[in-house]
């Protein structure tokens, strides 16, 4: 991170300009460089000449925006981490996980188990990377009201018994996973590194976005950086708001401009994006699922890997890898049972 002292050397850039940079939150370099001089202009209220002078300087300093070669392409990937879902065949499937600097999307109907993923990915990333986590902390915006503490509960627990005995030494608790004092304890632990807070409406929702961006700058030089960004879910406010064709335009274009400011935090901090979405019926199908998502296109595009999640007999669930630069169709099987997702 730079100081505003830094931000006041950059062109065109004196101490209330900086002061009004700091306070919309773009206090670094590269989170200026990726910037656009409108989106700029609107948060500091300077004109959208002087916002293009601040991010040319900021690229510049950064030295961002040029042309970089395949191999630094690779040394690039390889910083990307992989959040395994505690479902080795859906891992699998996934490549090795849900990946950092990317933006996945899980759809489906009603009670499928959206937000049973939310829970159990907020769990594992805390663990330690040779156990599938990423030693980091989530943070998770609620706009239908769906995350419980009690279930964080039933997953920590479900837990394997050595993965536990390894959280228990390493977040300094004294005992065993059959000492109830214990588990109690390392229980309110991982709820501490879960930051909840719920969205009431569309606005509210996007204010969300940016109060995550401050809390990865915060912890970024943490032991326990955000290194997931849940959003349960992304499209139920919008859907509600912005009813009928006449309001699909200016629908897609706020969701636009949400999803972009959602993907510049992943990249820039280095965190998994995941976002879960509703889904409706498609009148035009008469062969095959009816069911897409919602969010049309944008959401399309936006989302790196595509994840349909689709009800099966009792507690299985059949999950459908739909779309991934570098990944092959496929399917995998995995149980919703008391103690987290399970392998069938």
């Amino acid at each position: 991170m730079v100081t505003e002292a830094d931000i006041e050397g950059l062109a065109g850039v004196g101490p209330a300009t900086a002061d009004k940079l700091t306070d919309a939150g773009y206090d670094s370099y590269n989170g200026l460089a990726v910037a656009s001089p409108r989106e700029l202009a609107n948060a500091t209220d300077v004109g959208q000449g002087t916002a293009g002078d601040i991010i040319a300087a900021a690229r510049e300093a950064a030295d961002v925006g040029g042309f970089e070669s395949g191999s630094a392409i690779l040394d690039h990937r390889n910083e990307i981490g992989k959040l395994s879902t505690g479902v080795p065949a859906v891992d699998d499937m996934l490549g090795g996980g849900i990946e950092t600097q990317s933006m996945t999307e899980i759809y489906g109907g009603f009670g499928v188990g959206k937000s049973q993923f939310s829970h159990q990915l907020a769990v594992l990333v805390q663990l330690e990377q040779k156990h599938g986590g990423l030693a980091g902390r989530a943070v998770l915006v609620d706009t239908e009201d769906a995350f419980r503490p009690e279930r964080i509960d039933d997953m920590v627990r479900g837990l394997d018994r050595e993965i536990i005995a390894a959280e228990l030494d390493r977040r300094g608790i004294d005992g065993s996973p059959d000492d109830a004092a214990a588990m109690d304890a390392l229980v309110a632990d991982f709820l501490q590194y879960i930051h909840v807070a719920r969205a009431f409406n569309s606005d509210h929702q996007m204010l969300l976005a940016q109060t995550a961006a401050d809390l990865a700058t915060e912890y970024a030089d943490d032991d326990r950086p955000v290194r997931l960004v849940i959003y349960d879910s992304l499209t139920a406010h919008f859907r509600a708001e912005y009813v009928g064709r006449g309001e699909l335009a200016p629908r897609q274009q706020k969701l636009n401009r949400h999803i972009h400011d959602l993907l510049r935090l992943g990249s820039l901090h280095n965190a998994a994006i995941l976002v879960m979405n509703q889904v409706q019926s498609n009148p035009d199908s008469y062969f095959g699922d009816p069911t897409k998502p919602v969010g049309g296109n944008i959401l399309g595009h936006a989302s790196t890997v595509r994840i349909y999640l689709k009800n099966s007999k009792g507690t299985k669930r059949v999950v459908r890898l739909v779309d991934a630069p570098n990944l092959a169709d496929g399917e995998a099987v995995l149980r919703v049972e008391g103690g987290g997702l399970k392998p069938e």
